[in-house]
């Protein structure tokens, strides 16, 4: 005969799933709260701002990223994700529109209407990236610009480059080849929003940083390094041999230095 089950037992059991209810519960509420927010399409922005945009996608844009910014086989990949810090990034220095297929887009003088030293060009490339915005969502240009950029801590910027920069990049900001055709572009002419877009969207080859990977203020201080260094010239003792890094004098020297023995070594042996 089926024994069935005590008050005591039937209690726990009530117990235990009440206590696995509300474990549930605050484990989605913890999540809810600690969580990163999905960097969603924003639908907030001026009705006005997202037509402009999208009359500027489709006369310089939807030949290749598609009229959903879906992208065309074989032209260009898709727009969705990218946000509108990898539209500032991209078309104010000229990499977009491509003017041919290839490895890597070279920077180039932007379109006149995406001139970011202009008026004109400041409320085009805001109206573009609002439409791939608010289409597509992702990381977002940051609201503070030219010096707002800069942080106060260039030495901690310095060892944050080094330490996530520079083997791409080299010590200084001058680029160096890559795989593939692809390279790491020099920083000479890159402005601080440029530089903190290309953190954030990650172009080409470029890894992307988020602001759990790199916090703000840790960007600012690589930008304050990246222009504290640019232009310097520190080749006190020789050559600077295109500033790729601290070892290059070394290197040259111990390549010389081998040459040259293979070379009186062999006039030795051709004398005896």
């Amino acid at each position: 005969m089926r024994q069935r089950p005590s008050g005591r037992s039937r209690h726990r059991r009530v117990r235990d799933a009440a206590a696995l209810l509300v474990g549930l519960l605050v484990a989605g509420a913890l999540y809810g709260l600690l969580a990163p927010r999905p960097q969603t399409a924003d639908a907030r922005s001026d009705p006005a701002l997202l037509e402009q945009g999208r009359q500027l996608y489709a006369t310089s844009c939807i030949t290749c990223h598609g009229q959903n910014l879906q992208g065309v086989e074989s032209r260009a990949l898709s727009l969705i994700g990218v946000g509108d810090a990898a539209v500032y990034f991209q078309v104010s220095s000229g990499r977009m529109p491509l003017a041919r297929q290839q490895a890597q887009a070279r920077r180039k003088p932007p379109l006149p209407q995406f001139d970011p030293g202009t008026a004109e060009g400041q409320e085009n490339l805001r109206a573009l990236g609002a439409y791939v915005q608010a289409a597509g969502g992702g990381p977002r240009v940051p609201e503070a610009r030219g010096g707002a950029l800069v942080g106060d801590d260039a030495s901690r910027g310095g060892q944050l480059f080094r330490l996530n920069c520079s083997s791409c990049h080299n010590f200084t900001g001058r680029g160096g080849a890559l795989l593939d055709g692809k390279y790491a572009p020099t920083l000479e002419e890159a402005s601080p929003v440029q530089v903190y877009t290309a953190m954030l969207s990650g172009p080409q080859a470029m890894p992307r940083f988020s602001d759990r990977q790199l916090a703000p203020e840790e960007k600012r201080d690589i930008i304050a390094y990246v222009l504290a260094v640019r232009g310097e010239r520190n080749n006190v003792g020789g050559f600077g041999l295109g500033e790729v890094g601290p070892t290059a004098e070394g290197l040259t020297a111990f390549l010389v230095g081998l040459a040259a023995l293979v070379l009186v070594t062999a006039w030795i042996g051709a004398r005896s």
